[in-house]
Order: C-alpha cells, then structure tokens, then sequence
C-alpha cells in the first residue's frame, strides 16, 4: 500500500525523504488531532472541573494508555516528558544518582547516542564510578561474551544500551541481553529512539528496567518523549522538577508529592501534542508494526544491494537486513559527507550527514562523518532508485 498519500509534506511536490531516524513526517490525520484539540478541547489538565477541562484530562490520560497497551506496560509504568534526552536524564538524576556508588561500573557500548552516554558521563564522575564499553566488531554487532565476561565482575549497575543504532542500523538483542542483566543483578536502561517506530516492543518480553523513547520518530509531534519505569523501580524514583502537578500536601514548612507518576510531570505538560501522539498510535497500530518491519527489511535489502555496486562507496554496520533498522550510513571516497548532502538536496533528496551526535562511534570507524539515509513507511524503491542515480551524478561532479 502506498503510506505516502497520507503525508501532506508529499503532496504537490517531488520531496525524497530520507531523513526519518532524525524525526519522521506526519500523517494528515495526526496534524489534524493538533488542531482539533486547540479548535474544540483547549483546557490544562487534571485541575479544571468544567466540560473541556474534564477533557483535556481524557484525552491526555488515553493518550498514557495507548502508550502502555502499545508496549504491553502498565499505565503506572508510562511518564511523559519532552523527548529520549529528557527521559534518560529523568532516569539517571531520580533514580541512579541515589544507587549509583564508586565502587559500581556504569556500562555503555561504543554506539550510543550522546543522549545515551553524556548524561552517565556525568553520573560516573559525581559519584567517582567507573565508566566502561562494549565493543562493536567490523560488521558493527556487541560481542555477548564480553557482555557477560563484564557483567561477571557483580561490579556493573547499570547497562545503559540503545536498542538499534542510528548510525549502524545495528538491532541488539535486548532480550538476550536482558537475561544476562537479571542473572548478575545488573539494571538494564535501553535507549529504544531508534527502535520503536521500526518493530513491535513488548516491555514484558524484552523484560528491561526502563525504556525511552520519542514520538516525534514515529508520526507523532515534535516535544513528547516517554520514559517506561518498571514498577518495582519508580516507587523508588526521586522527584526531579517540583511544583505545580507533582504536589499531594504543602505546608509553610513541608510538601508531600504524589505517588503517582505524575509527580514527574511538573507544570503544564505539552499536552495538545501528547494528545495528536495518541493519533499517531492508532495510526501506526492501523497500518500494523510487523507490516512496518517486513516493509522496512525489503527496503533496506534493496537498499544495500543499490548502494553495494557505486564503486568507492563504504557502508557501515551490518549486511543483513533483517540485523538492522531503515538506517544507512556511508560514505562516498573522496567526497565529505556535507557534499553529499547539499548535492542531493539539489535532486529534492533529504539526507543527514554529519557525526550523528555518535563521535566516539565515528572514531572507531575511523571516519570524522558519515552519510545517512534513513527509511520510513511512506518510502519505496523508487526513492531509492533516485538516490542511488543522485549519488552517482554527484560522483561526476567531484570526478572533474
């Protein structure tokens, strides 16, 4: 089925978009959920006992719900926040500051995003904990041996791993994982930005202990992040921000917050999006995520055997479609990355290139930058068929 036709950025015009691992587009029927909100239902939440306001609450809390349904969690696991960043940073500062001690190891793998890795950079310096990596091979994979060699030490706290790279495309096996973690008391944060617009997740099967995502990666508005907290942990969970919206009882002298979670959604939340992200599921439960994953592995294998015959053209991470998400990176010899982006722009073909915000990732591939295209479910093999044309008109042009 052709998705595209959904997407008013695509209508009346040539526009190629690969650029859906930095933030996908949105489907008509989620721009006008924003709309309607502000049009019929504009009210705060939680506080108002008039018709709107009531709600505002409804459809904000629904929106909580169809979090947790899509990822087989509960509602009282499920927090809201503005993006990943936030709900990792939620995560390290109101729980791992107060378990986190110098003598314990913070684990990170030498993929993450630097939204996966600074915030425990800093955790491992305040609290004079080690900070250590997993490895990547040459086909971009963690070596499960090293995992458990580390974890065997009983010194490892916290594995804190993206589920798929968004340079490598590399999908790591959380559930593998996630067993090696329980068996050696180590907590288990997963990064899954980059996972949770290409596949199904279920929280209970991957069994992590906090999970963090965005839905402005999969149809959703823009400032609307999750952060998943298994029960057994958020009760223990410090409070972050305080004020309005977190509060039981205050006294001159003293304030009591909720038990709930929403003693981590300080202020008025950015609620008409929460809402619009809502649509955004129902669109995505419609269209079905194991037809999203089989579309995705089609185009990715087509992908790699275009991309595979330019002469002089390096990909990254692993061959194997279905060992990866809609995510290429690249690099063309001879030809920065930044070129390449700004030649296909000129051919209406959205690309990123740059460092990824993974420059230790970069170091170890040996690359200052790479090119990236990144797949999504209003792509098809004619936009790859145009990039691949693109990329070698932009070779001829260095080639003069």
């Amino acid at each position: 089925m052709n998705y595209k036709k959904d997407f008013p950025i695509f209508n009346n015009n040539k526009l190629i978009y690969l650029d859906s691992a930095a933030t996908s587009q949105r489907p008509a029927v989620v721009i006008n959920a924003l709309s309607n909100f502000y049009e019929k239902h504009n009210s705060n939440i939680h506080r108002a006992i008039y018709k709107i306001g009531e709600e505002a609450t409804e459809m904000y809390e629904l929106t909580r719900e169809k979090v947790a349904k899509f990822i087989n969690a509960s509602k009282d696991e499920i927090i809201f926040t503005r993006n990943t960043t936030e709900s990792v940073n939620l995560a390290v500062y109101s729980y791992f500051s107060n378990v986190i001690t110098s003598k314990d190891t913070i684990l990170l793998t030498e993929m993450e995003h630097h939204s996966n890795l600074v915030p425990w950079q800093l955790l491992a310096k305040k609290k004079n904990a080690k900070l250590d990596y997993l490895k990547i091979d040459n086909n971009g994979k963690l070596n499960l041996n090293e995992l458990k060699e580390k974890l065997s030490t009983g010194k490892v706290k916290v594995l804190a791993i993206c589920h798929a790279s968004n340079v490598l495309g590399t999908i790591n096996p959380i559930k593998e994982i996630s067993k090696l973690t329980k068996k050696y008391n180590t907590i288990l944060f997963v990064d899954g930005a980059q996972a949770i617009p290409h596949m199904k997740v279920d929280i209970k099967e991957l069994n992590c202990d906090f999970y963090a995502f965005s839905a402005h990666k999969m149809l959703g508005p823009f400032g609307v992040g999750i952060l998943y907290a298994r029960k057994e942990l958020n009760k223990d969970m410090q409070v972050f921000e305080t004020g309005g919206g977190t509060i039981k009882e205050v006294t001159k002298q003293n304030t009591v917050f909720l038990d709930s979670l929403e003693r981590f959604e300080a202020g008025t939340q950015n609620i008409a999006d929460i809402v619009a992200f809502g649509t955004a599921l129902d669109y995505l439960n419609k269209v079905g995520m194991n037809n999203i994953r089989k579309h995705e592995i089609t185009l990715i294998k087509y992908a790699l055997e275009k991309l595979s015959e330019i002469k002089n053209l390096e990909i990254y991470g692993p061959r194997n479609a279905n060992e990866r998400t809609g995510v290429i990176s690249f690099n063309l010899k001879g030809i920065h990355p930044h070129d390449i982006a700004t030649i296909l722009d000129n051919y209406n073909i959205a690309i990123r290139a740059g460092h990824h915000c993974t420059m230790i990732l970069h170091k170890k591939l040996n690359v200052i930058a790479s090119a990236r295209v990144s797949f999504y479910i209003y792509n098809t093999k004619e936009d790859v068929d145009k990039l691949v044309k693109s990329l070698l008109e932009a070779k001829k042009v260095f080639e003069k």
